[in-house]
């Protein structure tokens, strides 16, 4: 599978829509706002969603969650063909990616989760369609859709991060990296006072 660079603009704008919230009739819950910065191809991305999303699970009694998800490129100029990843990997870290692969596939696992290094897409449109989100397929088909939305957003919430997924808890606690869930509720702690 090829990563095109148009796809993260597209993959992006999608992923942006996918947004998680635990909504409670009970006003004396504090509300947790979480900006995720996260690229689509970044496993480190999905590890920091699945520990965020057991925090969540293990607090929503406390908190009122709204999350939103900003794009980040970790190849902003990869061509527009695209790349394998393999490949890529293999070039950019040289022979410690077959060791980066292994470490990964066992954080997944440990995770409930494939690691696959063959592409998002698939993942992504059966995702939207799971939380009611139509029409991505035919979205993603055009690389053109989303491009000024993703570029604001660049701008916005990423151009001053070097590294994702980059958590930013009630604008004031960030997180970076595939952090443990203990660490987001000691945030959600914080930012709740």
């Amino acid at each position: 599978m090829r990563l095109n660079c148009l796809q993260y603009f597209q993959i992006a704008r999608i992923y942006r829509f996918i947004t998680m919230a635990s909504v409670s009739s009970n006003n004396a819950k504090k509300l947790i706002q979480i900006d995720v910065s996260a690229d689509t191809v970044c496993p480190w991305c999905f590890v920091g969603k699945k520990n965020l999303d057991k925090a969540i699970a293990s607090s929503q009694d406390k908190y009122t969650f709204e999350i939103k998800w900003h794009p980040y490129m970790l190849n902003p100029s990869a061509p527009k063909e695209g790349v394998v990843k393999k490949e890529y990997y293999l070039n950019k870290f040289g022979p410690r990616a077959a060791q980066m692969e292994a470490r990964m596939t066992e954080i997944f696992k440990g995770l409930g989760m494939d690691y696959d290094t063959s592409g998002l897409t698939a993942f992504l449109v059966d995702t939207a369609k799971k939380v009611g989100v139509e029409g991505a397929a035919e979205f993603l088909e055009d690389p053109n859709n989303g491009l000024n939305e993703v570029n604001e957003d660049l701008k916005k919430y990423s151009a001053h991060i070097n590294g994702v997924p980059h958590f930013v808890i009630n604008g004031k606690y960030q997180l970076s990296g595939g952090q443990p869930p203990e660490s987001f509720l000691r945030s959600f702690e914080a930012a709740a006072k």
